[in-house]
């Protein structure tokens, strides 16, 4: 029990501090740069050793957190859910693969590296210069008609939590994730793969940042439209967990579901 409180305790601490380091980004004070001031005495020796081998310094352009950083990164929610989720959709090899809303220089870029990508996004995008990446601009509120059933591979990462906020220019809707939903299934043709993602923990809407989502809460949404074929997610430390139970997670704060369901109507 004592040792269940001082989680709970180290948990609170962790996002008391995650929130403080928030606070001062906003106030245009990065605290990894804060931190990486401790590095200067050695940036110094580094720039007089590099003048006493000769060398000619054009400007001074110190960059000192990357001294003792790891080679780069591979956590989170956005590496995991768009190295997964292509991986999938290279397995399946659908015949048309839509996306709407995912990140193009991660998801998008990476299923454009084995195959041609349709995008549309309420947002307008300029000339990528891949022939495999075709946009079209379309509001998921308001499906045209012509797109109804156009794909039988479908993907919306990061993207649903985010609709009827108003964060994008897109119309205020509470209920904008529940009509985006159905809407996504609208784009499917029958027997067709969604892959999903979006924040998960405890339910509530992070005005206007977007919403977070109870693990199980899409399983309603998708009752009597999708099956569920696999579910991974991403933790709190950002580490992924292959093929899990979305009802029988560990308590999450800002998790990442990634849901793969199949239209069954």
């Amino acid at each position: 029990m004592a040792g269940g409180a001082e989680g709970e305790q180290g948990g609170q601490g962790s996002r008391a501090l995650r929130g403080f380091g928030l606070a001062l980004l906003a106030l245009g004070l990065d605290v990894r740069r804060l931190l990486a001031l401790r590095y200067l005495p050695r940036y110094l020796a580094d720039r007089r050793a590099f003048r006493r081998a000769g060398g000619v310094i054009a400007r001074h352009q110190p960059v000192l957190e990357d001294l003792r950083a790891q080679a780069g990164t591979a956590r989170g929610h956005y590496f995991h859910q768009d190295l997964l989720v292509a991986t999938l959709v290279q397995q399946a090899n659908p015949i048309r693969h839509l996306d709407v809303g995912s990140r193009i220089d991660g998801f998008v870029a990476h299923v454009a590296s084995f195959r041609e990508v349709e995008v549309i996004d309420i947002r307008p995008l300029g000339d990528t210069g891949h022939p495999r990446i075709r946009f079209m601009q379309a509001d998921l509120m308001n499906v045209p008609s012509h797109l109804v059933g156009i794909c039988d591979s479908l993907s919306c990462l990061h993207a649903l939590e985010h609709l009827g906020l108003g964060r994008y220019g897109d119309p205020i809707d509470p209920e904008g994730h529940r009509k985006g939903f159905r809407n996504l299934h609208r784009l499917l043709a029958p027997s067709g793969i969604l892959y999903l993602s979006f924040p998960i923990g405890e339910s509530g809407v992070h005005f206007n940042a977007h919403r977070v989502f109870a693990p199980a809460e899409p399983l309603e949404w998708a009752r009597g439209l999708f099956e569920l074929l696999r579910f991974d997610f991403v933790d709190d430390a950002g580490a992924l967990h292959r093929e899990q139970s979305p009802t029988h997670l560990p308590a999450l704060h800002y998790g990442c579901g990634i849901y793969t369901l199949r239209r069954t109507a």
